[in-house]
């Protein structure tokens, strides 16, 4: 796999249109970091790893009637082109109703989050 956080966010996106309760992902830390800012902004129902030494990362997926929670994601930085941006750089999604997901050097945490701390990284994904 050449880019970890494309999966991610096709198979969360998949799960949803297929409206599975839960979705499994293989284990990283940064897979890990992102599926818990979700959850910590209300975007899916709950975070758990699973397994040995071939961890997964098993994602419940929330819902409103038969509507998925998160109606978008997008991912920003690819490996063949990585974007940087400076705390005040950060963007606001669908004007404050989505959120940006930033790898920073205190780790990856949601954009307003960046921006408090003023921390400037990487722009992994829009969620909304």
């Amino acid at each position: 796999m050449h880019d970890p956080v494309s999966d991610l966010l096709t198979r969360i996106r998949n799960a949803g249109m297929a409206r599975h309760p839960k979705v499994s992902i293989p284990h990283s830390k940064l897979k890990e970091s992102v599926a818990r800012i979700l959850k910590s902004e209300g975007y899916v129902a709950d975070v758990t790893t699973e397994g040995g030494s071939l961890r997964n990362i098993v994602i419940s997926l929330k819902y409103n009637g038969h509507v998925p929670v998160i109606v978008g994601l997008r991912q920003i930085s690819s490996p063949g082109l990585r974007r940087y941006v400076r705390s005040t750089e950060i963007p606001r999604v669908l004007g404050g109703m989505g959120i940006a997901i930033v790898s920073t050097s205190k780790g990856v945490m949601s954009g307003t989050e960046a921006k408090k701390s003023n921390l400037g990284g990487e722009l992994v994904c829009y969620v909304w």
